[in-house]
């Protein structure tokens, strides 16, 4: 439109002060369309990246608790399967003492049982030893 007012103007001589005015409004004007357009871009571009952050944010989420959902259990059994072994643990000390008191009682007594037919087995010892003695002196004399 106006372009074709410069163009004449240029071809037939210099441009006017007019040509020009008109010119550099056309180019502002073509500018304000063009940024406009790239404004509007720009703000579907926002609008998508905040709509991909919320499904991003949603998404955390639903796995997080998918997660806690999923660990819960675990941990349930963990504490679980710890308060059986301390169980089983405290049983087995007892059972252990337990044990240990009747080995050391079964010791004293096998010790007490030794130490009297060691003491009797000495005394007959003794007397034999003094029979022997008593027969040799005889065949002696």
């Amino acid at each position: 439109m106006k372009e074709g007012t410069l163009s004449m103007s240029t071809r037939k001589g210099s441009a006017t002060k007019e040509d020009l005015q008109n010119f550099k409004e056309e180019i502002v004007h073509q500018f304000h369309i063009i940024s406009e357009d790239v404004i509007s871009q720009v703000k579907q571009v926002t609008e998508g990246v905040a709509n991909v952050n919320e499904k991003l944010d949603r998404t955390r989420e639903e796995l997080k608790a998918e997660i806690d959902n999923k660990i819960q259990p675990v941990a349930q059994a963990v504490v679980s399967l710890s308060e059986q072994l301390d169980k089983t643990r405290q049983d087995l000390k007892a059972e252990i003492q337990e044990t240990r008191q009747e080995v050391l009682a079964a010791v004293k007594f096998s010790y007490a049982e030794l130490d009297k037919r060691i003491t009797t087995l000495e005394k007959e010892f003794l007397e034999l030893k003094h029979r022997v003695e008593k027969i040799e002196n005889r065949s002696i004399s």
